[in-house]
């Protein structure tokens, strides 16, 4: 395989989504004034738990991530598996964005970003998916 389809970078790719993925449910669950603070500039306040709810999201999208980094080589499906998981997060964080009534520019620009990269890390995966199925010349 040659260029940014190597079986290094995707893998690569895989542990960066399950690291970030990681960092994200850990500060969710764990550290919700950390995480208030760093995208709202105001004090933990989430009576229905809606950033918990997110962290669980996030630690799945991780779970889905250790498992394909693991497997990927041998079962090439895990790859078309967090592809759909990233794509069908892509709206989200503007739509956080949107709503969310106080947003620092650090929050901003994390959300802003969040979209794209969700975006082009599933086409990403998607087209790796495809290049690494059985029959095709590598």
């Amino acid at each position: 395989m040659q260029g940014i389809y190597r079986a290094n970078v995707v893998s690569a790719v895989l542990l960066l989504l399950l690291l970030t993925d990681v960092v994200l449910a850990f500060v969710g669950y764990l550290l919700p004034d950390l995480w208030f603070s760093i995208f709202h500039g105001t004090p933990y306040n989430d009576p229905e738990g809606f950033l918990r709810r997110c962290a669980a999201n996030w630690l799945m999208f991780g779970v889905l991530q250790a498992i394909a980094l693991r497997r990927w080589k041998g079962e090439t499906v895990w790859l078309a598996v967090v592809a759909g998981a990233r794509l069908g997060d892509m709206l989200t964080d503007w739509n956080y964005l949107y709503f969310s009534t106080h947003m620092t520019t650090t929050g901003a620009i994390g959300l802003l970003s969040a979209g794209p990269l969700n975006f082009f890390a599933g086409l990403y995966l998607l087209a790796a998916y495809r290049r690494y199925q059985p029959g095709r010349t590598q």
